[in-house]
């Protein structure tokens, strides 16, 4: 059958089900319903299950999202198989065949356990296909879409609150370094003096730095160069790792972190084990949520490379949590942007840090001269004395700013109005009722802001709103208000 995403898989585990047992049923279960794997749009499980690291592996296996629903929840749902067993342990009755059903469908297959050699079985699944094919999650979501697409064409005189470069930018200094490079185009680039710097101000030899066309290229670089057989992606993030991992053939996998958790990483949170490549964002967009350093450290392992992607550690006051110029966490890998503070992102400059040999296979995959001596002179630039303290001041300045927007969308909570919180980063996620609809209207009132349902562990409630000044603030909440109820 066509690779369409339509399926709903319910699953229920004992306590230490292993990922095999679990993910072996569920792939027998979607076959015997007459699909191919590519099939499953989400696994979705009670939420005293949706910890269980054979549920949580299997959901990531299949790259799709884990939905977890409360025993009452699933109590209320038809099934064709209850049990008063099931009912005792979890407090519903039904787990497997009421979580594949609870968003409404078709059954196609009810309730079957595993069948492991010489012991009890220690799971169960169901399948249900859901009336609407057209309806998708998981892997659905559109990678490709970020916030310039609202500010492109008929937004082009909108108040841009969907990208997340700093206004005002770059500033008068750096167009004028970058100007009097121009006079340097006829010949080729050399990025040894920018690479030198770049290594200076994170104080790592030269060895450790690989400069690129943006952070986007490291992300395309790092897909296609090295040799990973499981990378995992931690969502809700930048989509754009998970995107061109795919794009260079890889199966990935997802790890969803929890609105109920704010969206942080917890002492719970469940990163497969087979797991040799995971990339987490910090801070992370679009949640503006920043994780402990050390909570991001703890989730290196031997033979395993861990891409942190702190694009907008730069907008955090003291750059506090930071891992780049760490050398004593096994296979990490920092990814930064100099596009966001700078306003740069027409120029495409970022660049890597890593172990030697890590920076050496990324640096083979790229073509001869791939940043421009324009971008190369910005680079050195934005990280040297002057641009670091002006970086410095700046993110103060959007930790007022944003203090600012957060507590006039805190005005809004009898609205339904409610922000992901301790919000670190230049832009804010927030969950609206109605969000599509209010978008909508905040365009036909000058307003461009971010859609969420993009992102993987997002719905169609949520928008991403860029910090900018308290003015322009004060004015989009006005608005932002009057569009709530017209």
């Amino acid at each position: 059958m066509a690779d369409v995403q339509v399926l709903v898989v319910g699953v229920g585990a004992c306590e230490g089900a292993s990922l095999d047992e679990v993910l072996g049923l569920v792939r027998d279960a979607v076959a015997e319903a007459g699909f191919d794997e590519g099939a499953v749009a989400e696994l979705a499980t009670v939420d005293v299950k949706a910890r269980e690291p054979g549920i949580v592996g299997a959901a990531a296996r299949l790259g799709v999202p884990l939905m977890a629903y409360s025993a009452r929840e699933l109590a209320d749902v038809r099934v064709p198989n209850p049990t008063d067993r099931s009912r005792a342990a979890v407090g519903t009755p039904s787990v497997a065949e009421a979580a594949a059903l609870r968003g409404g469908g078709e059954l196609l297959v009810p309730k079957r356990k595993s069948a492991p050699a010489g012991r009890p079985a220690m799971a169960t699944c169901a399948v249900a296909r859901r009336v609407d094919g057209s309806e998708r999650s998981g892997l659905g979501h559109d990678l490709r879409h970020h916030g310039d697409a609202e500010v492109r064409d008929d937004g082009a005189d909108l108040t841009d609150l969907a990208v997340n470069v700093r206004a005002d930018t770059p500033p008068v200094w750096l167009k004028d370094v970058i100007a009097a490079s121009l006079d340097g185009l006829a010949a080729y680039p050399d990025g040894r003096r920018a690479r030198e710097a770049v290594a200076a101000r994170h104080g790592v030899p030269p060895d450790r730095v690989l400069l690129t066309s943006g952070a986007a290229e490291a992300f395309v670089l790092l897909a296609r160069a090295l040799k990973v057989r499981r990378p995992v992606v931690v969502h809700p993030q930048f989509t754009e790792p998970e995107a061109a991992l795919r794009d260079a053939g890889h199966e990935v996998g997802r790890v969803l972190l929890r609105e109920a958790d704010g969206f942080r990483l917890t002492g719970s949170t469940a990163i497969p084990e087979e797991a040799d490549l995971v990339v987490i964002g910090n801070p992370t967009n679009p949640t503006s949520v920043l994780h402990p350093a050390a909570s991001v450290a703890a989730l290196a392992r031997p033979g395993r490379i861990l891409v942190v992607d702190e694009a907008f550690m730069d907008a955090v006051p003291g750059e506090r949590e930071a891992l780049a110029g760490r050398t004593d966490v096994p296979g990490l890998v920092v990814l930064r942007s100099l596009t966001k503070t700078w306003g740069l992102a027409g120029l495409r400059i970022g660049y890597v840090l890593a172990a030697p040999d890590v920076i050496s296979a990324l640096e083979q995959a790229q073509p001869l001269w791939p940043v421009s001596t324009p971008a190369l002179v910005a680079a050195g630039a934005c990280v040297g004395p002057r641009a670091l303290a002006e970086a410095g001041h700046a993110a103060y300045r959007v930790a007022a700013d944003r203090a600012h927007l957060l507590a006039g969308l805190a005005e809004l909570a009898s609205f339904g109005v409610r922000a992901v919180g301790p919000a670190e980063g230049p832009f804010v996620l927030v969950r609206v009722p109605g969000a599509a609809g209010v978008r909508e209207r905040l365009r036909g009132r000058g307003f461009a802001v971010r859609r969420g349902d993009t992102f993987p562990g997002l719905g169609p409630e949520w928008l991403r709103v860029a910090v900018r000044d308290r003015g322009t603030s004060d004015r989009f909440l006005a608005v932002l208000r009057e569009v709530l109820f017209p």
